[in-house]
């Protein structure tokens, strides 16, 4: 309220200065030209009336006072109009002085923010709320740097897997080959030993060829579903019977409890790679003589799958990246039962694109991967 009052104040004050000044340049005015004010004043706000008394002429002068007044209000108005104008242009120049410091202090402080540590950045207090809006950008963008380094480094990796996985196999399809071009006269038993082996080497190349060209398909979306009702106890049976000699070999046996009438719309030919891979992963970490248990059921409006070996724990911090392209565990690494580390992600890429999910949780050396599918 008292702000207020003293502008008003000092409006008065300065209208009534220009009257006093405008005043003084009249009167200086009229001087200087002989009277021309005045005559100028007397033309227009001073009215001549003629009298005719006995014969004679009287000349009487009277001040035309509402000529005046309009004057002198117009004159007013229009000097308030003047003042006010040319308030709103100093205004205008001095906001737009404060708008460039606004600018270059706005600008110094985005540069300080993402070229200096936060702890290091001075914010003046009228800015802490653009310099809060600053650390979620910053924040933002560090973590989108993150995500991207760790993009290449995946890529990175990626090649390195590809490179060893492919050489390995194909090593040994080289050396076989060259013994036989070697020595033509081997025995027919060696040599059909030389050839067997060097055969597997190459499907199991084939193979991991044609797993990384699949995650590929399925990372860049180019495989399509073709979704039918499929009786899961058919097809979880069938699976177990087809393991059956691998599981004899690893001494292991399998045990499916899964209903008669359970079905799931799905692909059939995906949903089964799907069970094949976690079934080739259950059965390479799994203790001899050990069962592997293949249940499944309906929870939540979902159809849940689960496989169940018992083996070393798994580790909690490898059970995060079990589904990453190219991760085995140490154990299988080295071992013929070991395959690219893309099985499981095969599997996940295919049950995401379902609408489904799957984890893995291990403990007390038991292991269970779950599938759970829109029922």
């Amino acid at each position: 309220m008292k702000d207020k009052f003293g502008t008003i104040s000092k409006i008065i004050v300065i209208v009534l200065a220009a009257l006093l000044v405008c005043g003084g340049v009249m009167f200086t005015f009229d001087k200087g030209f002989n009277g021309a004010v005045g005559d100028w004043f007397k033309d227009n706000f001073i009215d001549m009336y003629t009298l005719t008394l006995d014969a004679s002429y009287v000349y009487t002068e009277t001040l035309n006072w509402p000529k005046l007044k309009s004057f002198i209000t117009g004159f007013a108005i229009s000097l308030v109009t003047l003042w006010t104008l040319t308030a709103i242009v100093f205004f205008a120049i001095g906001r737009k002085g404060n708008s460039k410091k606004i600018a270059r202090e706005t600008a110094k402080l985005i540069r300080d923010y993402f070229v200096l540590d936060e702890g290091e950045v001075e914010v003046p207090k009228e800015y802490e709320d653009i310099s809060h809006y600053l650390s979620e950008i910053k924040k933002q963008n560090q973590d989108s740097e993150r995500l991207m380094l760790e993009e290449v480094n995946k890529k990175n990796d990626l090649i390195a897997y590809l490179a060893h996985d492919l050489k390995t196999p194909l090593t040994s399809v080289v050396g076989y080959l060259s013994l036989l071009e070697e020595a033509p006269d081997m025995p027919v038993d060696q040599k059909a030993k030389y050839v067997h082996i060097a055969l597997n080497k190459a499907l199991r190349l084939e193979t991991l060829i044609n797993e990384f060209f699949d995650i590929t398909r399925y990372n860049l979306h180019e495989v399509s579903l073709e979704k039918e009702c499929i009786d899961l106890s058919y097809m979880l049976n069938q699976i177990a019977d087809e393991f059956y000699p691998v599981l004899q070999a690893h001494k292991n046996t399998v045990e499916v409890e899964v209903g008669d009438s359970l079905t799931v719309n799905a692909d059939p030919n995906k949903l089964a790679r799907v069970f094949n891979n976690i079934m080739k992963n259950a059965i390479a970490y799994s203790y001899v003589n050990t069962p592997i248990k293949i249940m499944a059921g309906v929870k939540d409006n979902s159809v849940w799958v689960s496989f169940t070996n018992s083996g070393k724990t798994i580790p909690k911090r490898k059970l995060e990246s079990i589904f990453e392209k190219f991760y085995r565990l140490d154990d299988a690494r080295s071992s013929n039962t070991g395959g690219a580390g893309l099985g499981l992600a095969i599997a996940k890429e295919i049950v995401v694109q379902h609408g489904g999910n799957i984890t893995a949780r291990s403990e007390n050396e038991i292991t269970t991967f779950v599938v759970e599918l829109p029922y």
